[in-house]
């Protein structure tokens, strides 16, 4: 098919599934997942969703840990571990769609970002490029002594800082809530130029910062750079592959590109029919369904979706396949949140049916609902409520909290409350 033939007409119904096959909801690894998860199966997470953001939050758990449970059950949690941390890495860190976990060869497509620091970066991590003998001094420990957090380098740094030999810079708050050092802002220059990059987090949540020749595999790390446009198609193709059928704003929405970058990848894509265009009913703008995508009649569900997760972190999407407003309440004073501060949308079959704000009480052992919200379309609210409570068990199980406790907060809580009642 070609740009000039007519666009296949898709219906919401159609489009939602397809996007949910895509995203691996549709797969059996969901439908049935197995005792004991294994590093293929995450393998074929990865494979689908091709990035996991992550965030700092850890209310239940850290954002990058929930999609893939939500995709494939209870597992353990050092099948990831050993997918960022250990070589051969499946995963390392990079700016991908927010600071993301990609695979070493989407790192390799996202180095011409990291020669764009100048267009592309922030500006705090831009002016770090101000201070080249800092950069260099940081650069060196690194080398000699590294993985290392920015604490441990700062510790390292002090003598010469105190002796006069290199300026660390001054602590300022940035209107972020974050207060980095002149060192922190220095690694995260390099982290973003790609002269230094991640070899993991700590328990606490630390990057630890090393070479990338020491991260990368060498395949990688010595690959020459590719065309920016070229790597700009690859990473179309991947969000393509990811979404199943998607606008042009939600494919650049993946990896954060521009619409210069992104139209002209989506044209080149389109004209070799690895995208097919197509209509939405009822959506103003094109979309675009890949070749290879899955159209499946019906899907069968059930997952509990982070905030961060891919299948919903792009919330105009999100609102248009499933008729489900979504905002993030964390930075919303608490007497003005509608639903919640830590809020989980509820998948169910093939349409998002409740949310719920949850918390780990990990002192008491406890997976608190705090508020469950039931969505207006649902008919049969006790098989929503009998469901939910399954899968809030089963994460409660998985991150370690022997019981679900319901508060008494929305409008599906009583119905949510009789299921945790009847429960074994």
């Amino acid at each position: 098919m070609t740009s000039s033939q007519t666009p296949l007409r898709l219906t919401v119904p159609q489009a939602r599934r397809i996007a949910l096959a895509a995203q691996g909801f549709a797969d059996r690894l969901h439908r049935n997942p197995p005792g004991t998860p294994t590093g293929a199966h995450l393998q074929r997470v990865l494979d689908r969703v091709g990035l996991l953001q992550i965030d700092s939050v850890n209310v239940i758990a850290r954002a990058h840990l929930l999609p893939v449970f939500s995709r494939m059950g209870p597992y353990d949690l050092a099948l990831l571990e050993r997918a960022t941390a250990r070589r051969p890495r499946r995963l390392v860190e990079y700016w991908g769609h927010e600071a993301s976990f990609v695979p070493p060869e989407t790192h390799r497509l996202l180095r011409w970002r990291m020669a764009r620091i100048a267009e592309e970066g922030w500006g705090m991590i831009r002016r770090a490029g101000e201070q080249p003998e800092l950069l260099s001094a940081v650069e060196a420990e690194i080398e000699a002594h590294g993985p290392l957090t920015a604490v441990e380098l700062e510790r390292r740094l002090e003598a010469d800082a105190e002796a006069g030999l290199l300026d660390l810079g001054n602590r300022q708050g940035n209107g972020y809530a974050w207060n980095w050092s002149g060192i922190k802002r220095a690694l995260e220059y390099l982290f973003f130029t790609g002269r230094v990059t991640s070899a993991g987090r700590t328990p606490q949540f630390e990057r630890r910062y090393d070479l990338p020749g020491r991260v990368l595999p060498p395949a990688v790390h010595e690959a020459p750079d590719p065309e920016p446009a070229d790597a700009q198609r690859e990473l179309i193709r991947i969000a393509a592959q990811a979404h199943g059928v998607a606008t042009e704003q939600c494919l650049r929405d993946y990896f954060r590109l521009s619409p210069a970058q992104a139209k002209p990848a989506i044209a080149a894509l389109v004209e070799v029919g690895e995208l097919l265009p197509a209509t939405i009913d009822g959506w103003k703008r094109p979309a675009y369904l890949h070749v290879d995508a899955r159209r499946p009649r019906t899907v069968d569900a059930r997952a509990l979706l982070a905030p961060f997760d891919p299948l919903i972190f792009e919330r105009t999407r999100t609102e248009h396949l499933f008729g489900f407003r979504y905002r993030l309440e964390i930075y919303v004073p608490r007497e003005k949140r509608v639903h919640g501060y830590y809020v989980l949308p509820f998948l169910l079959g093939d349409r998002l049916v409740a949310r719920v704000d949850l918390k780990a009480d990990r002192a008491a052992g406890r997976l608190l609902v705090r508020s469950a919200h039931v969505e207006g379309h649902v008919r049969d609210r006790e098989h929503v409520a009998t469901e939910l409570h399954a899968e809030l068990r089963s994460m409660a199980g998985w991150v370690g909290l022997g019981e679900v406790v319901v508060e008494d907060r929305g409008d599906l809580a009583p119905e949510l409350a009789r299921a945790d009642s009847g429960s074994p």
